[in-house]
């Protein structure tokens, strides 16, 4: 029986330099100048903190850390922006998570987009991975292109492709 894992991941050193690029590039921005703007991973919490002065900044460094993090290889759709953003004096502080591993509903959803597509395969939910078992390559490769697909909104890596 062959098999492979549907999970999400992120590869944190790959994220990591996306940062500190992000950090450089609006450090040398004339929009930036004599900004306080600061951005850190906390790599045990998995939490990016963002602090400065407005808005606009706000936009222009997530703008800035996705465009990098493509860059890196690392899929957008892995920040939880949220929406808890509040001023201490005249800084504004936000936090964005890093989304790891899939959660219950979404693994839900994609077991059920996988048994809809009428392959002959068995999806298991195994913690936070969803493990893809079936007797035929092919069919396991056209479960792999009905996920891709499908429009969710989650970084999804297919790893530990065994035959």
């Amino acid at each position: 029986m062959a098999s492979f894992d549907i999970v999400s991941e992120v590869d944190l050193q790959k994220l990591d330099n996306a940062i500190n690029i992000t950090v450089k590039e609006f450090s040398n921005r004339f929009d930036f100048h004599g900004s306080k703007t600061t951005l850190e991973l906390d790599k045990k919490t998995l939490v990016l903190l963002l602090i400065t002065e407005n808005e606009m900044r706000v936009k222009s460094v997530i703008d800035i850390l996705i465009s990098r993090m493509m860059k890196q290889g690392v899929d957008g759709n892995c920040l939880d922006l949220g929406k808890d953003q509040y001023a201490s004096g005249n800084m504004i502080r936000k936090e964005i998570k890093v989304k790891q591993g899939i959660e219950k509903e979404d693994a839900k959803k994609i077991v059920k987009i996988i048994k809809d597509s009428g392959f002959k395969v068995q999806a298991s939910i195994m913690d936070d991975q969803i493990r893809v078992t079936g007797k035929k390559l092919d069919e396991l490769q056209g479960v792999i292109a009905k996920v891709r697909s499908s429009e969710l909104e989650m970084s999804l890596q297919f790893n530990n492709f065994r035959n």
